[in-house]
Parts: structure tokens; sequence; C-alpha cells
């Protein structure tokens, strides 16, 4: 079994990024899994309060408002796992910080959106026109990718999953990007000509992406799964495979394509 938490937050820094965390400790025996809201802490819900006692699993979910501390707390031993990421931002925080954080299964997709309240075709957008993306870099690179797929931009060969606006080695409209906080992304709309956004943040936007996105990801042979991560030494823990297969069986793919219609989809 995993060693839990048994002391209050130390960080201020941290405790102020919790949206629902009252700072006190866990009880021993208890899996401490962080997540942002939405979908991840609801996908953690749905299979703590109809899954996991049948299973033997003691859950406790930690809400982060800000996904960049989730894997600070995870390497300093102030969560047993967490789920909001997908690989190729785990690869990238890993090479930033020095941890060795590993993907313990993939659970659903949240596909990248292209959101507008002023055209209703990308199309449209005006020449120069300002387009906001996610500003970490491996989400930043996924938004360029999704702008070459419609046509808005053409990227240098081999940009992949490190390109940046340099990258940009075609741009017909010449748009203008705006690199933003993910999570601010919602609430800008109405001050750019399109925004880039994530599908989580256009959920706790009250944006359907099924609906209201202008183009969006496709599912197949997509790298920007999220999954479920964990320390080294914690992979082979009885909990964690057992919370993995819980959030990969069949019951949680049901409850993501019936909760979510589209805006969230399985993993493959």
């Amino acid at each position: 079994m995993l060693r839990k938490i048994t002391t209050a937050l130390a960080s201020a820094g941290l405790l102020l990024g919790l949206a629902a965390c009252g700072g006190s400790g866990n009880d021993a025996g208890t899996l401490t899994v962080g997540a942002t809201s939405v979908p991840h802490a609801e996908i953690l819900a749905y299979v703590k309060d109809n899954l996991a006692g049948k299973a033997g699993l003691k859950l406790e979910i930690k809400e982060f408002s800000n996904y960049e501390q989730l894997n600070p707390a995870l390497n300093d031993g102030q969560l047993d796992a967490n789920y909001f990421q997908h690989r190729p931002y785990l690869t990238e925080s890993n090479q930033k910080t020095g941890q060795k954080l590993e993907f313990v299964a993939g659970v659903h997709l949240e596909p990248l959106g292209v959101y507008s309240k002023k055209v209703a075709k990308l199309q449209d957008l005006r020449q120069g026109a300002t387009v906001a993306l996610p500003s970490d870099p491996s989400n930043l690179a996924r938004g360029l990718k999704l702008l070459a797929d419609n046509g808005l931009v053409t990227l240098k060969p081999g940009a992949g999953e490190k390109a940046t606006e340099k990258d940009v080695a075609g741009n017909p409209k010449g748009l203008e990007f705006r690199p933003t906080d993910a999570a601010a992304l919602p609430r800008q709309l109405a001050d750019v000509d399109a925004s880039v956004i994530n599908g989580n943040y256009a959920l706790e936007g009250g944006l359907t992406p099924a609906k209201d996105a202008l183009a969006s990801e496709k599912p197949e042979n997509n790298p920007y799964v999220n999954g479920l991560v964990t320390k080294p030494e914690n992979k082979g823990d009885a909990d964690v495979k057992k919370l993995a297969e819980l959030l990969t069986g069949p019951e949680v793919k049901k409850f993501i394509q019936d909760k979510y219609k589209g805006s969230v989809l399985p993993a493959a």
C-alpha cells in the first residue's frame, strides 16, 4: 500500500490552487488522486460513487483549479496519482522539472476545438485576425496543428509536437497568435476573433464542444488522450492498478459517452 497523506498540505500556494480541498490529511488506506474539475474529477466521482466500493478501493479526490500544480503535488508525495494530462504534456513536464512521473493508462480524449463569437465559419476569419492558443508548449503545438489541419496555416516539415509560432511556414490570412493561459481562454473568447480551447476548459466555460466548436480534433491515432499518472515506484501498487482498470472499463466508457455526448470521448 502506498504511503498516504497524513498531515495538512504544507504549501500555501498549493492550497490556494485547490478547488475543493479543506487541507486536512487523508486516512490510511485511501488512494488520493488529484484532478482538474471537468471532466476528470467528475469521472473520478462516478468511479468513487458507483464502482470503487465493489472493487474494494477507497478513493479520495482532490480538485485543482490550476493544472500546473498537479505534477509537483504528485512528485512531492501529496498525491498518490493524478488525472488531468496527456502523454506529450507529461513528457514536457518531466523534461522541464527532472521528474520521472509515469503514464499508467489512457482514459479519454478532450478534442481541442476552435471557437469564435465573431464568425460562424473559420474561412470567414478576417485578414489579420487574432487567434488565441493555449500557452503551454505541448498544447500550443497541438493548437497550431489543428489550425493547419483546417487550412488556416501550414507548418514547417517535422514541426510535430514541439511546434511554435516560429514553425508557421504559411499564413495566408496573416493571423496573429496570442498564447494564453489555457484556463483563461473561455473567459477571453469575446476579446479575440477565435480561440483554440482545451475540451475541459470549454466545458467549464459553458461551451459545448460537440456543437460550438468550428473545428475539432479527430480521435483516430491521437496522442493527446488524458490518463492516470503516478510515480514510478507506485505504478505497480494494487490500488493504482485497480483504479486504472475501473477508469478504462466499460462502465466508465458508457458514462463518458452518455454524459458528454461527444464533447469528451473514451480512449480507444
